[in-house]
């Protein structure tokens, strides 16, 4: 029982939480013992999405816009009171995917995610300074935003966050906060499902660039965002975790 609720009295943010990751990681910390506050846009649906999940609130709020971080430190003190832990899965739009001589394109969603995530572990780390258990999770770019010929970018992406992450690591560490970030591979959520559809030759690709031979679930990288959120990861940060099946021996 100790194992099965190892997060119990812990408060959890986690934002793009409607669907895909973000639900599944909800879904997740839940289940280990945390209370969570979700977030997500107005027009997710989220403050009725968790109705049957014990511990889970939904609220709506808009974090691309110019008052997003602020508000969300604003709702997270009236909701929980204190933050022991942040997920942040932020996913500024693109309007197709993004190809390697896409780089305008790749410098704005970069840009965005940035100042995003950067704004809200400012904005939060206050509220988490006295927390025994302090970790903030990045989530990375899935590999459905970016196009067939855009692994380069992909790989850019993976560097932004990872320096970002380095970062953040470093002015947290001294109130015993951990920083990682996670950077998935292909995974099925609702947003790549709609990719794939249109772009078969883009998903039969992501798969076949995955030892394991398939696109991961949610669910995959949800059990990886447990891991960083436990004490089992108390002595790493800084860093990431790459979860895409393994890569395939180049042909």
């Amino acid at each position: 029982m100790a194992d099965a609720l190892r997060l119990f009295g812990l408060r959890a943010v986690v934002t793009g939480a409607d669907s895909g990751i973000g639900e599944a990681i909800v879904r997740t910390l839940a289940k280990h013992g945390a209370e969570v506050l979700a977030v997500d846009t107005a027009q997710s649906g989220i403050e009725t999405h968790f109705n049957s999940v014990r511990g889970v609130r939904g609220a709506t709020l808009d974090l691309l816009g110019a008052d997003g971080p602020a508000q969300l430190t604003e709702l997270a003190a009236t909701e929980l009171g204190v933050v022991d832990i942040i997920v942040c899965n932020i996913s500024p739009h693109a309007d197709k995917p993004i190809n390697d001589d896409d780089d305008g394109a790749l410098d704005q969603l970069l840009q965005k995610k940035h100042d995003r995530v950067s704004q809200i572990s400012q904005q939060l780390l206050p509220m988490m300074k006295n927390s025994p258990a302090g970790r903030i999770i990045i989530l990375g770019f899935d590999r459905s935003v970016f196009g067939r010929n855009g692994s380069a970018s992909y790989a850019k992406s993976q560097d932004h966050i990872a320096a970002l992450t380095r970062r953040l690591a470093a002015d947290a560490g001294q109130f015993g906060i951990n920083v990682n970030y996670i950077q998935p591979g292909a995974v099925m959520t609702p947003e790549s499902r709609k990719v794939f559809k249109g772009d078969k030759d883009l998903r039969d690709y992501c798969i076949s660039r995955s030892a394991a031979k398939r696109v991961g679930e949610p669910v995959d990288i949800a059990k990886v965002a447990l891991f960083l959120a436990t004490d089992d990861s108390v002595f790493v940060s800084g860093t990431g975790i790459v979860v895409d099946g393994g890569r395939a021996n180049p042909d």
